[in-house]
């Protein structure tokens, strides 16, 4: 996720015609959202969590040197129902007393020239356990800002949260929205 967004943010700048330097971007927590909905066969709840933290640097000449880190403070979860929060913040899913943070480090951006989209590899810690991911980010430029959009899936049993298995959904929908500005 970290270096997914480097490189959109890089893919980003140079289709607003911005200048090639490594640039240190900055996060816009007001506009910037990361939610996902956990389902089952009888209904889904909306959540997310409300804190986290990116910080991302712009290499247009080379993305590889750019660089991109998501911190996710697992405590700031919610849901759709306080009852469930809860019980996702227990040691059933999140764990969040004993795993406080979720992150994702970028570690490798591929992209189309011309295009603003990418694909981010990326590992991936929950739950104490790191795991490879792949996310496709959309990027919309302006003189000011970056909006990086990635909807993706995970499967949560990688991570082993495997409560309620076969009763709730392996793979969440994950939307993450970062908005970072020079």
């Amino acid at each position: 996720m970290v270096l997914r967004f480097a490189l959109l943010t890089t893919l980003a700048f140079s289709v607003a015609g911005f200048s090639s330097a490594a640039e240190k971007m900055s996060l816009d927590s007001e506009k910037s959202k990361i939610n996902f909905v956990g389902s089952k066969p009888d209904g889904k709840h909306p959540g997310g969590f409300k804190e986290f933290t990116a910080d991302a640097v712009v290499d247009l000449e080379d993305p590889s040197n750019g660089s991109l880190e998501i911190v996710i403070k697992s405590a700031s979860l919610f849901s759709d129902s306080d009852k469930l929060t809860n019980h996702l913040k227990s040691p059933d899913f999140f764990d969040v007393r004993k795993h406080p943070k979720i992150t994702f480090k970028a570690t490798k951006i591929t992209h189309s020239d011309g295009e603003e989209k990418a694909s981010i590899t990326g590992n991936m810690t929950m739950l104490g356990k790191e795991v490879e991911v792949t996310i496709p980010v959309a990027a919309k430029v302006t003189e000011s800002e970056i909006t990086l959009t990635a909807n993706f899936k995970i499967d949560r049993t990688k991570w082993g949260m495997v409560y309620g298995k076969g009763k709730i959904d392996d793979e969440v929908p994950v939307t993450a929205v970062l908005v970072l500005t020079r």
